[in-house]
């Protein structure tokens, strides 16, 4: 039998280390040069010494790969994945220490010259010598480390069942890594014959208030959609502002009306999600002038549970509506006092119907063009581009206008939870058995509370509301999609079981070393096991 090279504790902490030197920061070259470097390391394993077609890298666009590893048993049909991202936010945060942000060591034993400027229960934590600091460290290159370890420990082991590792980019921004892999997980369960059991994610464990301390399991993972608004108004000179309306005076009513609106609100299992805000609003003039801003566009983020994109749809059109009625009652009452016309009432359109009165005037060719115009521009995202798209089609058809015209702006995370599977209820009681048992105490969340990819997993939607976000998401099929069908094959349960750790995204991040050296490589290895029965 091979010797383990990812084993111990000291090992396994080798591995994170190297694993968060390699700078994998959301769209740069270190996050292109990831993957391979990924695979690479997996290759001096013997096993994959001996199958060698069983690892390979998917393309995931911009020079970006997942990683897939497949650890097959001739026996086995049942098969775990184990789903991981390797790309990180920025480090502009750390200041004079960023050179360090990615050598966790070093930086841990910088950080005790700054301690004074840290917050209080950073720095006891780092007086402690419990933690270790650096951008990666718990969110999650911990995970994929760990997974490195379980599929090496099963090679090794013969273990019979079959565990795919699933490494993807671009979890942070668009989550293009695990759309990407969707179709990967089809392919690859239809050509070897696999019976998917359980999609077992390794992101941390969340704190969910400040200062506590507890770890957990979760069973699901929130969603989150985006919900947006291009208002055009009509346009005037400053000095005759009567004879127009702005986009901004528009914009301000649905941004009242959608901010901590709480019949976005949902709870389940009795958790309750945040409340929805604004992430974005501004007018689109891209210079000073003495002309009003009669175009301007807004963004929204919305949290959901078991609500579709056609049924949050149906409520963002309802408050639109409201909103847009309060500021009709508004400016007329203010033409009334100022003794002038209106300029018209603002009506509200959704994307969908906005393209089929774009269509039926320009015709579908020129509609192509615009589209293609806009999504080729590299200076923009795909919120912008979205954005952009729905103000070519309103210059062109000024007559609808004053008005509000409703879309939906990628990223859009399916929520999934699966806490009512048998299989996911003993699976979490055997975890709080084993944590008890190793000196600590883990508990159930029903649903993540960070955005994770689980959600392109298990989808439900049996009354495919997933279509209204299709229609209306004007950069679908362009440069952004979502494999729905594909998703609701893989339709095995999940769970999400990773390290402690605090301060995610924050300078302060840190990871626990013994919930991640000593506790979950445990906790894991009784995870699998307890599915070879």
């Amino acid at each position: 039998m091979s010797e383990l090279v990812w084993g111990t504790p000291s090992e396994l902490r080798s591995l994170l280390c190297e694993l968060v030197s390699w700078d994998s920061r959301t769209l740069t070259d270190g996050e292109r040069a990831f993957a391979p470097k990924v695979a690479d390391k997996l290759k001096e394993l013997d096993y994959f010494k001996s199958h060698p077609d069983q690892l390979a890298l998917h393309d995931a666009g911009l020079g970006r790969h997942a990683v897939t590893a497949l650890y097959k048993q001739p026996d086995a049909t049942e098969t775990i994945v184990l789903i991981s991202h390797f790309d990180t936010v920025w480090t502009e945060e750390y200041g004079t220490l960023e050179p360090y942000a990615f050598h966790p060591e070093e930086l841990t034993k910088k950080l005790m010259d700054y301690k004074s400027e840290l917050p209080d229960d950073a720095r006891a934590d780092l007086e402690s010598g419990n933690y270790l600091f650096g951008r990666g460290t718990m969110d999650m290159k911990m995970g994929l480390a760990l997974h490195m370890a379980l599929i090496e420990k099963a090679s090794v082991e013969s273990w019979p069942i079959n565990l795919i590792l699933l490494t993807v980019p671009d979890e942070e921004v668009n989550s293009t890594g695990m759309r990407t892999a969707v179709k990967e997980l089809v392919l690859l369960r239809d050509e070897h014959a696999l019976q998917y059991k359980l999609f077992l994610n390794g992101e941390p464990t969340f704190s969910q208030e400040p200062g506590d301390p507890k770890e957990y399991v979760y069973s699901g993972t929130i969603g989150k959609i985006m919900p947006a608004a291009l208002f055009y108004g009509k346009e005037t000179h400053v000095g005759e502002p009567m004879k127009g309306i702005t986009a901004n005076y528009i914009a301000s009513f649905l941004t009242q009306q959608m901010e901590w609106n709480n019949l976005f609100e949902e709870t389940s299992h009795g958790e309750t999600t945040p409340l929805p805000v604004s992430l974005q609003q501004k007018d689109l003039k891209s210079e000073y002038s003495a002309q009003t801003p009669y175009r301007a566009a807004a963004l929204y983020n919305v949290f959901l549970m078991n609500r579709s994109a056609a049924e949050i749809m149906d409520l963002f059109e309802l408050t639109a509506l409201r909103s847009m009625s309060d500021c009709n009652a508004a400016y007329r009452q203010i033409c009334d006092r100022e003794g002038v016309d209106v300029v018209g009432d603002i009506r509200v359109m959704r994307y969908e119907q906005l393209l089929v009165y774009a269509e039926e005037k320009l015709g579908t060719e020129e509609i192509n063009r615009l589209k293609k115009e806009t999504t080729e521009n590299t200076d923009w995202d795909d919120r912008e581009k979205s954005f952009q798209i729905v103000d070519s089609l309103m210059i062109r058809c000024q007559e609808l206008a004053p008005a509000t015209i409703l879309l939906y702006a990628p990223p859009y995370y399916p929520a999934v939870n699966t806490s009512d599977d048998p299989l996911v209820t003993k699976t979490i009681e055997l975890m709080k058995k084993t944590a008890a048992s190793l000196g600590t105490k883990v508990e159930q969340i029903h649903y993540f509370n960070g955005i994770c990819d689980l959600s392109y997993v298990h989808y439900k939607d049996e009354a495919y509301g997933w279509t209204a976000f299709e229609r209306n998401t004007p950069v679908w099929g362009e440069t952004y999609s979502i494999p729905f069908p594909e998703m609701a094959e893989l339709n095995a349960p999940v769970l999400n079981v990773g390290p402690f750790g605090k301060d995610a995204h924050q300078r302060t991040e840190r990871l626990h070393i013994e919930s991640a050296f000593v506790r979950l490589p445990v906790m894991l290895e009784t995870l699998v096991k307890s599915m070879m029965d």
